[in-house]
């Protein structure tokens, strides 16, 4: 008895809780092996803990199980979780990093059970500064040596950031009239444009000028898009920092986005009514939708339809492919605030900028704010699950300031652009502080 004891001390006070249970399972084994019946149907009744991040040891109970880890499979979403122990009622397994939210499932040989509760994975979000000193200003370097003038006049509102397929960030930095290069090891330099000299100019890196060069797309083959609402016009730069006029717009062109599915290039116009443009490589301008609210930020999918934040309607929209029919997917239409939650009952506050990832979820820079107001709602990034629209806080909160760290303990202000790499890392334009952060998810 006292030896017991002395094993359940230890096990709550010393040994983790997978020791623990390991310890349970294996009392379990030792009094019979469990082999599983295929006569007889596999079961979930309950799971442990219900909600966790990569690494959690989730423990299942049911019936029909094995103790022969060699025939046991559990996923979640597809995914495989490491079984490390297991009895005839009971299976423990290790979710796997950058699971999704689901069911898990028990597979047996021909026998199989999903549970009817969800697994809720839990992401844990690193915020740092990639680049930018913090103080507006033009120099080139590496991470915070460099500088950039983001918020030179408080009206400037750029959401100008992408990243390529070889994790270079692109930064369009209106207050130096030119469009910054961040490559992967984190340093910055002038892609194009002259930081001394605003202007008008086609040309190759620092012989280009540009007036207030605002937003960014990049096509299929890395060549990026600007618009510059200064000059009226749209850019093309390839890779080695040729840029060259694509054409001018009908309205002054302030967002801009590439859709690779059908090879196509569009610009938005943020006024009221506010349309949205195609624009050919002949500088043919044909629109395709009128009549938005201060249109913002402007995305395709990679089905092809369009997602625009609707700046002056507090929402994002929805554009179908083929037929540009509208809805809108997340926000209240007139409402500004800051509230998480089902789609239909989120709030935003003069959201501006978006991106896309490869599984479709929306990323939204919450601010747009034409002074970077450190009053408004939100100062954070926001984040759409694909299909369901959800929305939740990715990072930041609606406190304004400078943070790195983790999820909502990061702070920003005035966010006004957002990128999002193929591996998931995200990237923020954070105006006010005049840095480029960045947001690892795990």
């Amino acid at each position: 008895m006292k030896q017991f004891i002395n094993i359940k001390a230890s096990c709550r006070y010393t040994l983790s809780f997978s020791i623990c249970l390991l310890f349970f399972l294996s009392g379990c084994k030792k009094d019979k092996e469990a082999s599983y019946n295929p006569s007889s149907p596999i079961t979930i009744s309950d799971f442990i803990p219900k909600k966790g991040g990569g690494g959690t040891e989730v423990l299942i109970t049911g019936s029909n199980f094995s103790s022969d880890l060699s025939k046991i499979s559990v996923t979640l979403n597809g995914l495989a979780l490491k079984v490390i122990g297991a009895s005839a009622t009971q299976v423990m397994a290790v979710v796997p990093k950058k699971s999704k939210s689901g069911p898990l499932k028990v597979t047996i040989e021909n026998g199989e059970a999903s549970s009817e509760a969800v697994f809720t994975y839990e992401y844990t979000r690193t915020v740092s500064t990639l680049a930018g000193s913090g103080a507006a200003g033009f120099a080139n370097g590496k991470g915070t040596d460099a500088s950039f003038n983001l918020n030179g006049q408080n009206w400037y509102r750029s959401s100008g950031i992408v990243v390529d397929d070889q994790l270079n960030v692109y930064v369009a930095d209106p207050g130096n009239h030119c469009i910054r290069k961040i490559d992967s090891a984190g340093n910055v330099t002038t892609l194009a444009g002259n930081p001394n000299l605003a202007g008008y100019a086609d040309g190759k890196g620092t012989a280009a000028n540009f007036s207030l060069p605002y937003d960014l797309a990049i096509d299929g083959q890395g060549n990026l898009y600007c618009v510059d609402p200064g000059n009226w016009d749209i850019r093309m730069i390839t890779p080695d920092g040729q840029a060259k006029t694509w054409g001018f717009g009908s309205q002054a062109p302030w967002s801009v986005a590439f859709d690779k599915v059908g090879g196509k290039l569009y610009y938005a116009s943020c006024s009221s009514p506010g349309n949205i443009y195609e624009i050919n490589a002949q500088g043919v301008n044909k629109e395709i939708i009128s009549g938005l609210n201060y249109p913002a930020g402007i995305k395709f999918d990679n089905t092809g339809n369009l997602f625009v934040c609707g700046h002056g309607d507090q929402v994002i929209r929805k554009f179908t492919a083929g037929t540009w029919q509208s809805s809108i997917v997340a926000g209240q239409p007139g409402n500004v605030g800051y509230v998480n939650g089902v789609a239909n009952a989120a709030l935003f506050a003069y959201p501006w900028g978006i991106a896309i990832d490869n599984s479709n979820n929306i990323y939204v820079a919450g601010n747009g704010t034409g002074g970077g107001s450190t009053s408004n709602p939100d100062q954070s990034i926001r984040y759409l699950q694909a299909n369901t629209y959800e929305v939740g806080t990715f990072a930041g909160s609606s406190k304004a300031g400078y943070t790195d760290g983790f999820g909502g303990l990061a702070s920003f202000s005035a966010p006004g652009g957002v990128a999002v790499d193929k591996n998931g890392t995200v990237y923020v334009l954070d105006k006010n502080n005049n840095r480029i952060r960045k947001i690892i998810s795990e």
